[in-house]
């Protein structure tokens, strides 16, 4: 996977005009869809302040002890909590808004469910970039400006992807320019300054992380979300849209499901692992039910072998949306999923399970065994239809006597008028679901053609005699599963390449301010040998050589020679640049890396407004380094990481001084982790 990801060597950066610079949409477009987003942010701004005002409120009331001023914060709290729920249902109404999401087509079909956009505040990498390219690689920081600005505009632009493949794509490219960024400038032992924000999605709270893995867990939750406008937004009166529409919500359900694994310990409620659980299955339900209308799509055929398989089906749906809807009743996912979701969810369930056994009894009452027809088909799709026959029927039997199919069929007419009902009764309590009229007109068709075949076949003496119909087994041609996301598909250039190979050029590693080494071959021999490839390290250095007396020491990494910059240049390459200069003096400049520093802790502190204990936390990502042999004696120095962050350090990087450090011995050079952060076990860490 990796592979794509790290360049043999730097790669001019692409112009506009060949598509490497992407755009999202625009955020001033009066559309749909960008009306809703612009809502969402307006109230994650309304909810922010009247979290603030709660919490100084009750913080007021613990302090005070004067019992006016007590009973007078009182009641400015109930006024505060009431606008919170307020609020609250606000932001419930923009999450169960579907209609802005689906598809332009009529279709009288019912909607799906998408999931909203995190919405973030903006981040300016400049200032704490370049103090750390000055400081820690030692290089003049407004080289890289321009790589700054495009990251910032990568960020600013994923802020309003587009609702296609390009916008999922923007996404993914922004997610692992994340991991190169968080290997060349977040370092295990200290913070850039850098505060990220991001807004919980559901409950509209904001939480802040001063390190990347907030970052990256919330562009994660936007793909899959991104995802599931894409599948709401097909066109489900095609084969292809219905496709389309199934892939979507596996994809979806891959990306939330690998945010639940990788990101263990989120700060957030709507990426926390339960809900994330919840809105998985919540995917994998809608993807099901595409399956089933992709089925019912050329239509249903009064067949008897065709009613069997739709109505396994239609089961199969039932059953997946029952599961759903106990899971986001079950705490703590129940506090915070929005009513009308759980709502619709406890809908379709009924519905389905409805069609289920409207299906059932259309085979049972108008179909009858004729001879000649395949017996023994017909009895072992009827056994396969049931987990146990009702007392005193078998398949065969069933199929044979009239009566018994009939009595058998109305059975399973009165549970599917039941079941239509009990949707029907849900769907009326919930305000939000009141106001879909495709909803509603579905639900009312599908109830009256129950009611009106029953009628049609109906006896004066059917309460007497009808049995109970058993439930009927679930079954599907095409079973939906998760589908991982493939970053590896996606090609991307580190914009800051040009500090070098990542695998040296890290801020894990630490070592020497360039060295300046002056000197010249000695009948035609450097008096050094080479090793590695970019960059390219002195080996067997002669100690009389005009080199070793210039500074050089074995192990040191060469970096330039006469200004040309060797960061990233071949063995060969960079001997033929050495031999090229003859018998004139060459300078070449050199770094030696640093002991490592022993292991410290990161503690990250989450900043998390009006939320529980449970979710405010204290993060801790831990580095483990490799245990050192205790029989060694290594003299601590002063090492430049450690200047750099010293107390008494100057915040402009302008007039930043370098520091002069001694060189210690090379250690052996350890092998590092991809810096596609992302792989790492690490990145579970909060």
């Amino acid at each position: 996977m990796t592979d794509a990801l790290l360049p043999a060597a730097p790669q001019p950066l692409e112009k506009e005009g060949n598509g490497y610079f992407r755009k999202g949409c625009n955020p001033l477009a009066q559309t749909g869809r960008s009306k809703l987003q612009n809502q969402r942010a307006a109230l994650n701004q309304q909810i922010l302040k009247a979290v603030r005002m709660r919490t100084g409120a009750e913080n007021l009331l613990k302090a005070a002890t004067n019992q006016k001023v007590r009973e007078q914060v009182r009641l400015e709290l109930s006024f505060v909590n009431s606008d919170l729920q307020m609020l609250k249902e606000e932001l419930e109404g923009l999450n169960i808004s579907v209609g802005v999401y689906q598809g332009t087509e009529e279709a009288f079909t019912i909607p799906l469910i998408p999931l909203g956009l995190k919405e973030t505040k903006d981040v300016d990498f400049s200032i704490s970039l370049k103090d750390f390219i000055l400081e820690h690689y030692s290089e003049d920081s407004y080289l890289y400006e321009d790589e700054i600005a495009d990251l910032m505009d990568l960020r600013q632009a994923c802020r309003t992807p587009s609702r296609d493949e390009a916008g999922v794509e923007l996404l993914m490219s922004y997610f692992i320019q994340l991991g190169f960024v968080e290997s060349r400038f977040f370092p295990p032992t200290r913070h850039t300054g850098l505060l990220f924000t991001w807004y919980d999605s559901l409950t509209g709270v904001p939480v802040s992380q001063q390190n990347l893995l907030l970052e990256k867990a919330s562009i994660l939750f936007n793909i899959g979300a991104l995802y599931t406008q894409i599948g709401t937004r097909c066109n489900r009166q095609t084969q292809a849209g219905l496709e389309s529409a199934m892939d979507a919500f596996q994809r979806a359900a891959g990306v939330l499901n690998y945010l639940k694994e990788t990101f263990t310990h989120t700060p957030s409620y709507d990426m926390s692992p339960a809900m994330l659980s919840v809105l998985v299955k919540m995917m994998l339900a809608q993807a099901q039910e595409c399956v089933f209308e992709k089925i019912s799509l050329p239509g249903i055929r009064n067949e008897f072998f065709m009613l069997v398989k739709v109505a396994q089906e239609a089961a199969k749906v039932g059953e997946v949306y029952r599961q759903l809807h106990t899971a986001m009743s079950q705490a703590p996912v129940k506090e915070n999923i929005p009513y009308s979701w759980a709502s619709l969810a406890c809908v379709k369930a009924h519905h389905y399970s409805a069609l289920a056994h409207y299906f059932t009894a259309t085979l049972l009452i108008d179909h009858q065994l004729k001879p000649g027809a395949d017996e023994d088909h017909q009895e072992k799709c009827l056994s396969q239809l049931y987990d146990h026959m009702p007392e005193g029927l078998t398949p065969l039997a069933t199929l044979k006597n009239d009566p018994q199919r009939q009595q058998l069929g109305k059975s399973h007419l009165r549970r599917a008028i039941t079941h239509h009902e009990e949707s029907v009764r849900e769907a009326s309590l919930c305000k939000k679901l009141r106001n879909i009229e495709v909803l509603q007109e579905v639900l009312s068709a599908a109830h009256q053609r129950s009611r009106l075949k029953y009628a049609r076949h109906q006896e004066a003496d059917d309460l007497l005699n009808l049995i109970d119909a058993p439930d009927i087994v679930s079954k599907t041609e095409q079973e939906v599963e998760i589908i991982l996301p493939q970053f590896s598909k996606v090609t991307v250039t580190d914009f800051f390449q040009k500090l070098g190979p990542l695998s040296v050029f890290s801020a894990n590693k630490r070592w020497t301010p360039p060295r300046s080494i002056r000197f010249t071959e000695d009948e035609d021999d450097l008096g050094f040998t080479l090793r590695g490839n970019a960059p390219v390290q002195v080996h067997f250095l002669d100690p009389y050589s005009s080199a070793a007396l210039a500074g050089a020491k074995e192990g040191d990494y060469i970096v330039s020679i006469q200004g040309v910059d060797c960061k990233w240049l071949t063995l060969s390459e960079v001997l033929k640049l050495l031999k090229g200069f003859g018998e004139e003096e060459i300078e070449m400049k050199v770094v030696s890396l640093l002991d490592s520093s022993s292991s410290m802790h990161n503690k990250c502190a989450t900043y998390s407004v009006g939320m529980q204990k449970t979710y405010s936390m204290i993060c801790l990502a831990i580095e483990d380094n490799d245990k050192t042999d205790k029989t060694k004696k290594i003299s601590k120095k002063l090492s430049f990481l450690s200047w750099g962050t010293s107390k008494n350090r100057q915040k402009s990087a302008s007039t930043l001084c370098l520091p002069s450090v001694g060189v210690s011995r090379p250690q052996v050079k350890k092998k590092l982790p991809s810096p596609f952060s992302l792989l790492n076990s690490d990145s579970s860490l909060y």
